[in-house]
């Protein structure tokens, strides 16, 4: 085994990652194929999760699994799907998410509620029918992973009203901490990536005010967070080098989080 493969390697790892046909999602899920890992993905939308599992089987291992996990019925049918296609799970990736800006004065209820059931009610949920299947998996020395993605709102105020989002995102960072303590004792840890300025379509509004060279230039890297920057966070929290980290809030934003 070489030496990039013992630290770093993941080929032959069971992954899920939810949110995975677009976006942070994609490029995780991309990467993971790339590096060898069975990789299945979830999106609500059955076209696009299949268009981009058909695109990344050319490079490796990928299956679609669509389904809505904002409700219990349609997170119980991506569970059975994964136990009945691939039967274990050692890494899974909770990106799957929604956001809803509106001034505070008329803020609804049912954007409220989009956000938090999807970002929080959904990814706690899927944690717990999960959970047996990883523990499965998992040894001691060699943990299954859950892999939570937050985000820099959740370290650093943002300027938009995004109430639902940001306090949401806070939840996930809080939840994960939780999680990473109660499941150590059966090899699970549970960690946070928290992505800065990413371009996907939580981001489309930004970019049309300010564009891209406006948003890089409140970042002290000097850009916008890439594919690879997530790709690689992710790998490597679930690699052997990662073993030992749980109940982390690892911010792959630039500095932008801790930036005056």
């Amino acid at each position: 085994m070489d030496i990039l493969n013992q630290y770093f390697g993941v080929a032959g790892k069971t992954v899920l990652v939810t949110g995975g046909s677009r976006g942070i999602g994609e490029a995780i899920a991309a990467a993971f194929v790339r590096a060898g890992a069975e990789v299945y993905i979830c999106s609500r939308s059955q076209e696009d999760c299949n268009d981009t599992a058909a695109r990344l089987s050319k490079e490796g291992a990928c299956t679609a699994i669509p389904g809505n996990l904002a409700t219990a019925d349609g997170r119980m049918a991506v569970v059975g799907k994964l136990q009945e296609r691939a039967g274990k799970l050692d890494v899974l990736i909770n990106n799957a998410g929604a956001v809803w800006a509106a001034p505070l004065a008329d803020y609804p209820e049912s954007g409220w509620d989009k956000v938090y059931d999807l970002n929080v009610k959904a990814l706690f949920f899927l944690i717990k029918s999960f959970a047996p299947m990883l523990e499965t998996t998992a040894s001691h020395g060699k943990p299954s992973r859950i892999i939570n993605i937050g985000s820099m709102n959740a370290l650093r105020l943002p300027k938009h009203e995004t109430y639902a989002y940001t306090s949401s995102k806070a939840a996930v960072h809080h939840l994960s901490a939780h999680l990473a303590d109660q499941l150590a004792s059966k090899n699970i840890t549970v960690n946070v990536i928290a992505p800065g300025w990413f371009p996907s379509r939580m981001l489309k509004g930004s970019l049309e005010k300010d564009g891209e060279a406006g948003i890089a230039k409140r970042v002290p890297l000097g850009r916008l967070t890439g594919d690879m920057d997530m790709a690689g966070a992710a790998l490597f929290l679930a690699s052997p080098a990662g073993s030992y980290l749980t109940g982390i809030v690892l911010p792959v934003d630039g500095g932008f989080s801790i930036s005056s």
